[in-house]
């Protein structure tokens, strides 16, 4: 069989790469082509555009380069033409996703959705058009299918792909990894400030204003894949701070406590167990747009997921060096902590169990078989 596959920034490549291992199980003679990045590249099948080619942050950004995007979806489209896939499989993305698959499906291709577009949290008139040009949906959020069903739209929940991505992760030795890095002995406090440069340039500066105030702590920053050292060490300057590229996970098993920027990051530093302080700052003009049409209470999927606050959020005017001089004192304190480890198991359980690319795999060759 044919797959196209049409996934954007880091956490769409890496589930996009546990997706197509999935898929090459059950169909070893699988022709994969797809818009990812090095991960699905490493697992083979052809590679058209790489993420880093695309990566947009906010409305206000996204319509400073509209022209650029559109450039991209017209490609895609042809792309698609000229390989006749037997499925399009998207992987989160929405923006660019599901203008892709209303033509495609307009044009008679099997169109299925890996990672739910977040319609729950804002702009929800988009099931509507979901439910038209997606025939499969596969969500990784428990709440996800109880949203779908108030529509009449039928979903399968796999689970969620970052427990096997958590879970059959190497162990790391962490004198080897001191080592490698030249850190310190001290507890480590990791940065984690995203991965388009609008949102680290806005994220890092707050962050590293804080170090100065826990000299006992070693601050390391996880440099994200999609950008070079070089942008980092602009915004570092001269600050003695150390740097891990594209070792997160890694980062993350042995790290204390973490100053995370709201996403994916946030789930993932509660899966590795890791107190944190969830941050965000847009640039004005998204943040206004934002703040009128998402409808939730919380921005992280820590607290969504638990619906009620486990982690504190530091959003926009929030956002500043006293906040979180505060909140990160408070999540060194013993009491805090036994607390929120309490609440992360808890939140391991409602996102289910492992498995989460092989459900998703196995449902789409059995529909397209």
């Amino acid at each position: 069989m044919k797959y196209y596959i049409i996934a954007g920034e880091a956490s769409g490549d890496l589930h996009g790469s546990n997706l197509m291992k999935a898929l090459l199980k059950e169909d070893p003679k699988a022709d994969i082509r797809f818009w990812g990045g090095d991960l699905m590249q490493t697992v083979g099948g052809s590679i058209v555009t790489h993420y880093k080619e695309r990566s947009f942050m906010g409305f206000a950004e996204v319509i400073m380069n509209l022209k650029t995007i559109l450039g991209f979806i017209k490609s895609c489209k042809k792309d698609i033409e000229s390989f006749k896939p037997d499925v399009i499989v998207f992987i989160d993305n929405s923006g660019f996703n599901l203008r892709i698959a209303k033509w495609a499906k307009e044009e008679g291709y099997k169109t299925h959705y890996y990672i739910s577009p977040q319609v729950w949290a804002s702009r929800a008139s988009r099931v509507k058009k979901i439910k038209r040009y997606v025939d499969a949906m596969y969500t990784i959020l428990p709440f996800e299918k109880e949203f779908y069903d108030k529509h009449g739209y039928e979903v399968n929940f796999v689970g969620h792909p970052l427990i096997d991505a958590v879970s059959y992760r190497e162990l790391v030795d962490e004198m080897a990894f001191r080592d490698s890095y030249k850190l310190s002995n001290k507890p480590i406090i990791a940065l984690l400030p995203g991965s388009r440069k609008q949102e680290i340039k806005k994220m890092l500066d707050v962050m590293l204003s804080v170090v100065d105030d826990f000299t006992d702590y070693q601050f390391v920053i996880a440099g994200a894949p999609s950008q070079d050292f070089s942008f980092y060490q602009s915004i570092i300057q001269s600050r003695d701070i150390a740097f891990v590229d594209n070792k997160t996970y890694d980062l993350l098993s042995i790290s204390f406590a973490a100053l995370v920027t709201s996403g994916t990051a946030t789930l993932e530093t509660a899966l590795f167990k890791v107190p944190q302080v969830v941050c965000y700052k847009a640039s004005n003009i998204s943040y206004q747009i934002a703040k009128r049409i998402v409808t939730l209470k919380f921005i992280s999927l820590v607290n969504l997921i638990m619906d009620r606050e486990v982690v504190t959020e530091l959003i926009q005017g929030d956002l500043n060096t006293k906040r979180l001089k505060k909140e990160l004192e408070a999540i060194l304190n013993p009491e805090k902590r036994e607390q929120l480890f309490l609440d992360y198991y808890e939140l391991e359980k409602k996102l289910g169990g492992k498995g989460a690319s092989e459900n998703t795999a196995k449902l789409i060759y059995k529909a397209i078989s």
